[in-house]
């Protein structure tokens, strides 16, 4: 009879109402609309395009597709999965660990203020819709990833759906940051979102096979146009 019950449950768990409500807490996780500051900031870009480096929808393609196959692929997501595995074992070590790692690995003090800013005001949330998320405030608010892997874990979005979360709501930002930043018109804005997420599929995979060991990236041009907006004369973002 206990074997018959636990089958019930999994047959529950698996219907397409649960999936649904799933997805669609992953659209709010994702949505521009999460008060969280995300359209604030540009990671550089501002600077980028001051200097020259960015001026076409060709330049901004090849940025973020740098990053999204250096720092997306090598450190933002294997982190991230760590810390969904880390929030349903229940490990709060091993995420406290993981999250000053990730801190430690944003290399200028505008990135590393936008990681904590943005966990602050994440957490907020989170507390606000979750009950379980107040006695847990304080790794909430270390990092956004702590806070969107928790999210994810908790409301029944898997590893690989919380990674092509991540990935769309980091381009969208950066794409409509420079848009508006270059300019670019919006058509020109959408092929560029439309051709990088085709290769989601292929960053995810390689992301997870990532070993703790291997976790790591740099790239010497964000580092640089992130610390040089820092003093940027005239700027509309953050960072």
């Amino acid at each position: 009879m206990r074997i018959r019950i636990l089958m019930v449950t999994r047959t529950i768990m698996a219907t397409p109402m649960h999936t649904d409500v799933a997805l669609m807490r992953l659209f709010q996780l994702i949505s521009p609309s999460l008060p969280i500051g995300g359209y604030s900031y540009s990671q550089g870009i501002e600077w980028a395009v001051e200097q020259g480096w960015i001026k076409t929808e060709q330049d901004l393609t090849g940025w973020l597709q740098g990053l999204m196959q250096t720092t997306m692929q090598q450190q933002d997501l294997p982190i991230l999965l760590r810390l969904y595995d880390g929030w349903q074992a229940g490990d709060l070590d091993r995420i406290a660990q993981w999250n000053e790692w990730l801190l430690a690995s944003r290399e200028s003090h505008e990135l590393r203020r936008e990681e904590s800013n943005r966990a602050r005001a994440f957490a907020q949330i989170l507390i606000a819709l979750d009950e379980g998320a107040q006695a847990l405030r304080e790794l909430l608010m270390q990092t956004q990833h702590a806070c969107f892997s928790y999210a994810c874990q908790r409301w029944g979005i898997s590893r690989e759906q919380a990674c092509f979360g991540l990935l769309w709501g980091w381009l969208e930002n950066l794409t409509l940051a420079a848009v508006k930043i270059i300019p670019l018109g919006q058509t020109a804005g959408q092929r560029v979102i439309f051709r990088l997420s085709e290769t989601f599929p292929a960053i995810i995979a390689h992301a997870q096979q990532v070993e703790d060991d291997d976790i790591g990236a740099s790239s010497m041009a964000l580092a640089l146009a992130s610390a040089r907006h820092e003093t940027q004369y005239t700027r509309l973002y953050r960072s």
